[in-house]
This record gives structure tokens, sequence and C-alpha cells, in this order.
């Protein structure tokens, strides 16, 4: 990836996080489906107090949330939004781009990063307001809270890319993307401590980066008192920066093949036959 495609890919993704901002639909349907959930359970059951921490329920639940925010906008949002661009022919025009596809990437990881960013502010400001959350003090705590963030981003969002370059189309994205989703959230300790799993389970979660980011988010919001309940007893920090960077490296050699490969199949004739398909099952 030269420098022209890296700033050719910023200014993309700005572009695009001004136009969600600008959205209303879009903004919305985002503030609803992630910070207004968050804002009801938190006012719903953020006052409890986790038995044996000394932690209220808010505390897990804002850092619960903010890793499914990362998860579900990777993983989620982004696959089935470049196979609907897909559909729409932008990944043909990427071929008459030179770089088109590290271009794209990085814009959509740019784009992702802001809107989760977003999010993060939104849910931790609805946490102090409604449910009394202690944000985190130390500038320690808020730098941590940054680099998990940017690196817990880009380790999901090149494989999302790689996942909605193979998905068949985005009418099908959802219903493939769903259960296996939510079977990663389950397994990986975000809402409830992983510690309760099997040990076998266990070994499967910290295969993924979903564990990893809600244990650096966890290290953040939680006092240090409270690792013990973790794997190994410890935050792991130096893990976590690890293994999501290995994450992110995969990614980044997986994700660009794959969309030069999903351009180079791409013609007028597959996209013209495509919007026909869609002319026709919308006429019904």
């Amino acid at each position: 990836m030269n420098t022209r495609s890296l700033r050719i890919g910023i200014r993309r993704g700005w572009a695009e996080h001004v136009h969600f901002l600008r959205s209303r639909r879009e903004l919305v349907s985002g503030l609803i489906g992630t910070v207004g959930v968050y804002v009801l359970l938190v006012r719903w059951q953020g006052d409890t107090v986790v038995e044996g921490t000394g932690q209220s329920q808010a505390v897990l639940m804002t850092a619960g949330f903010i890793a499914f925010a990362m998860f579900s906008a990777a993983l989620m949002n982004l696959p089935m939004g470049l196979s609907a661009d897909r559909e729409e022919g932008t990944l043909l025009r990427l071929r008459t781009v030179p770089g088109g596809p590290s271009a794209y990437l990085v814009g959509r990881a740019v784009s992702v990063l802001l809107q989760i960013a977003c999010y993060v502010l939104l849910m931790l400001a609805a946490g102090a307001v409604f449910a009394g959350l202690d944000l985190p003090s130390a500038p320690g705590d808020w730098l941590a809270l940054g680099w998990v963030l940017v690196l817990g981003t880009l380790s999901v969002v090149p494989i999302g890319a790689a996942i909605g370059a193979l998905l068949p189309g985005p009418r099908d994205a959802a219903s493939i993307l769903s259960l296996p989703m939510m079977a990663l959230m389950l397994v990986s300790g975000v809402m409830f401590p992983v510690t309760r799993l099997p040990e076998a389970v266990q070994w499967v979660a910290q295969v993924f980066p979903l564990y990893w980011q809600g244990l650096g988010l966890r290290s953040v919001f939680l006092p240090d008192s409270m690792a013990v309940a973790e794997i190994g007893g410890s935050w792991r920090l130096p893990e976590t920066a690890a293994v999501l960077g290995a994450w992110a490296v995969a990614g980044l050699l997986l994700a660009p093949f794959l969309l030069l490969r999903a351009t180079r199949r791409e013609s007028g004739a597959r996209l013209a036959e495509r919007q026909e398909r869609r002319a026709a099952q919308g006429a019904f």
C-alpha cells in the first residue's frame, strides 16, 4: 500500500463518516441499536451490584457494549455494506483506480473507527448521566482505551472486509452472519466472566479478537482487584496488544487479496444480470 492509496482511503473514510452523520435514517438506527439499547439496560440493571465484585452492573455492561459495538460494526455492518457495494457496482469501478482495493479498505477502516468513536463517547456520556458510571480518571486508562479501540478496530475491519468479499449477496448476509456472531459473543465473555465457561471453551474464545477487545476494555473500567476473575488472574495487556496486532496484520494481508480477487471477477455483464434479478424480485 502506497501513501497515495492511504491518503485517498483516509479522505474516503472521512467522507463516509460525514455522510453517516448527515443521514438521519442511518444515524438514528445506529444510535437506537447500540446506544439506545445500552441506555435501557443500564437504567434497568445498572445499579445492581455484581455479586462478589463490589462493582455495578453498569461498569460491566459498558465494557461489554463497547466491545460489541466494535465487533458488530466491523463484522456485521461492514460485510453487509461491502456486499451491497459489490451489487451496486462499486467494486467494479475500483478496477479503474490504481490501488483502488487498498484505498477502499483504508476508507472503510477509517469510517468504522470514527463510527465506533462516536458510539463510545455517547455510551460513556449516557452511562455517566443515567447510571452513575465512573469514567476513567487516570491518563493511562484513557490511553489504554484509545489503543484498545484503534487496535481492536484494525483487528476486525480487514476480516470483515474479507468476509464481505466472499458473501453471495446483501440479501443473504444477515442470515449467514447472525448465528456465528451470536455464538462468538456468548463464548467470548463479553457480557459475563469467561472463566465461568468450560476450559475448552475458554481456549476457543482466546483465539478470536472479541475476547481480547473485551479484556482490554475491562482493564480500563474495572479496578485492578477485578483481574483475579480473568484467565491467568491478570489483564494481560501485552498479550492483548500482541493478539489484536496479529489479527490486524493477518487481515491486512488477506483482505486486499480477496478484494482484488472480487473486483477481478466483476464485469458489466454480471452487474447487469444482478440488477435485472433485483428488479425482478422487487416486482414480486
